[in-house]
């Protein structure tokens, strides 16, 4: 299975079982509708889809401080995205 389609799967499951908010879901479909802005970005990828099925609106804040936040999300969606390629970054 292709792991931009992993991530659009474990995109929406994360947004029906973990309530992961839409500006994260928009973010993410955005990228796994756009493999090819993306190269050689499996790693962190995967990365990504491990953090969805532990993704946590109120971890951290909890007694245990288990679970997937925003801020971890959002660092490493950030991380991801700096890596897109445009046709432009491409000198094409």
């Amino acid at each position: 299975m292709d792991v931009f389609y992993k991530l659009r799967s474990a995109t929406l499951l994360a947004g029906q079982e973990n309530e992961l908010p839409d500006f994260f879901a928009d973010r993410l479909l955005a990228i796994a509708s756009s493999p090819q802005h993306y190269p050689n970005t499996t790693k962190e990828i995967l990365k990504i889809i491990d953090m969805l099925s532990e993704y946590d609106t109120y971890a951290q804040t909890g007694y245990m401080g288990m679970g997937v936040s925003n801020v971890i999300l959002e660092s490493s969606l950030k991380q991801l995205e700096a890596k897109k390629v445009t046709s432009n970054s491409k000198g094409i």
